[in-house]
């Protein structure tokens, strides 16, 4: 008798609907449980037998993922831009359970790749990196728009010095405006020395991983740029051919074939916009360095 089960949940903060189908694809049961560790185990204790179990990624996936690994034969957190199925028709907690069971049983769930405990620590230290290097750029950017909208030309870096400061807020005749420029500062400053201080943590930690000398044996891949590359890609061996690596990174183009025309352009809006970034400004690096008169015409473009 075969005992397979396929577990489809739906997840919130409070409860988790699940919907269990056996080895037929008939549903034999439903249940709604507490969204705690010592809940849900106790259930899928209950169930027993070869367990396959599917939820959308977001917000609890990582955690979810990893409290049940040990316990079921497979864990798939799927990724929600691909389950037309979900889209169609009514839709309800208990109804998107029993389509995600009914999609796991028919194997049409497309997988989102939940790297090894090991590298956890570089993971989370990179994503900090690159929210932190946001928010600093959205403050300066706040900080050039203040001069801006006052008529006073601000390029170049030297609005950011601590040493000009007072120089440039001088220049702000209205007082309101002036104490929000104050305040940008002090936010700056504050992001400025997080950032170099999640920075030497993240290669730190970077360097404790055999693929860091490798990576840096790559012209103008640097240190943060390694790290960076290990965190977000973790494996290249979890991408079946290298056309998946690029449309992960967002490098893959899209064709569009119809009769007689072929249609073949542009980004991939999917993938990952960070290992996106990494690649491509890793690629103009290179060629920088590989063609001169490459870089001396984007250094002349940039100018005028």
């Amino acid at each position: 008798m075969n005992d397979t089960k396929y577990i489809g949940m739906d997840v919130h903060q409070a409860t988790i609907s699940v919907a269990v189908r056996d080895s037929r694809g008939n549903l034999v049961m439903e249940a709604i449980v507490e969204t705690k560790a010592e809940t849900i185990l106790q259930f899928i204790r209950g169930l027993g037998g070869s367990l396959y179990v599917a939820f959308e990624e977001g917000t609890w996936a990582a955690w979810l993922h990893d409290l049940l690994q040990p316990h079921v034969t497979r864990v798939l957190a799927s990724d929600p831009r691909k389950n037309a199925l979900l889209k169609a028709g009514n839709k309800s907690d208990r109804i998107d359970a029993r389509k995600l069971s009914e999609l796991l049983y028919l194997n049409k769930l497309s997988p989102v790749y939940h790297g090894e405990q090991g590298i956890r620590t570089l993971k989370e230290l990179a994503r900090s990196y690159i929210t932190i290097t946001r928010d600093l750029t959205r403050v300066m950017s706040r900080l050039k728009a203040i001069y801006r909208s006052w008529g006073i030309p601000c390029a170049g870096q030297q609005v950011y010095a601590p040493r000009y400061r007072a120089e440039w807020l001088a220049k702000i005749s209205e007082a309101g405006v002036c104490r929000r420029a104050e305040l940008y500062y002090q936010q700056f400053d504050a992001l400025a020395a997080l950032r170099q201080g999640t920075r030497r943590e993240l290669l730190a930690e970077a360097r404790k991983h055999p693929a860091t000398r490798l990576l840096r044996q790559i012209p103008a891949i640097g240190p943060v740029r390694t790290a960076l590359l290990i965190a977000l890609i973790q494996t290249p061996n979890r991408f079946r051919t290298k056309r998946q690596l690029w449309a992960y990174c967002g490098l893959a183009l899209r064709t569009y074939t119809s009769g007689e025309y072929r249609v073949v352009g542009g980004q991939l809006k999917r993938g990952n916009g960070s290992s996106a970034l990494l690649a491509v400004s890793a690629n103009w690096i290179g060629v920088w360095l590989v063609t001169p008169s490459c870089g001396e015409d984007l250094e002349f473009r940039h100018s005028n």
